[in-house]
Order: structure tokens, then sequence, then C-alpha cells
């Protein structure tokens, strides 16, 4: 399934399932199939999102230098994870909430 995010301050944000609903619960706590996201309520989602980015960057580093700590040569620390960030699952999405806030216009999906 896909999730398109729609505001008339820019283009249609589509995204996988997983990652739509990843998003979701960090931004509003739970993940709807259908829902909106009004011009008010933007700053303080955007906020949770940037949050949860820099969080998961935190965690993401103090993880690598466990890792590197742990490693036996450095061949393994210097291994680089083939995982898609937070951040840069986050990207588009706070791109387009940005956009729509300046704007104060509404997101919605599943309509």
């Amino acid at each position: 399934m896909l999730f398109k995010f729609k505001s008339k301050a820019c283009a249609d944000l589509i995204m996988l399932d997983a990652d739509a609903r990843r998003l979701l619960k960090i931004m509003l706590g739970n993940d709807p199939v259908k829902g909106i996201v009004l011009s008010h309520d933007l700053p303080k989602v955007i906020a949770v999102l940037e949050q949860a980015v820099t969080l998961d960057e935190a965690e993401r580093k103090n993880r690598q230098e466990q890792a590197q700590n742990r490693a036996s040569s450095e061949d393994e620390a210097s291994r680089p994870q083939n995982v898609v960030s937070l951040s840069q699952r986050a990207a588009p999405m706070l791109k387009l909430l940005r956009r729509s806030l300046a704007e104060e216009s509404d997101v919605v999906w599943g309509v």
C-alpha cells in the first residue's frame, strides 16, 4: 500500500506503507490510513519529527561508536550500514510540512 500526502502548498508526497506509518506514529502517536494535519498544528508536528530525527541520529552515532570499539579489525568498523536513517526518510515529509506551514495549508492523506 502507498500513502499519498497532499497539500495545496506543494506537490504530492508518495511513500511506502511502512515508511509512512513510521512517520505518522512519530508525528501523531498513531498511524491512521486517512487523516489531516491542520495548518495551525504543523509547528508542533514539525518539532516532534525534528526531535525524533535528532534522537535517532544520536542513537545511530552511539551504536556506530560502540561497534567500532568492539570491532576486532578496522575492516569491521569501517563497513557502511545499509540501513536508511530516519533523517533520510523524514526529509521529504519535513519539506512538505515546512512548505505547508509557510503557506498555511493543511496536509491530508488517504482521501
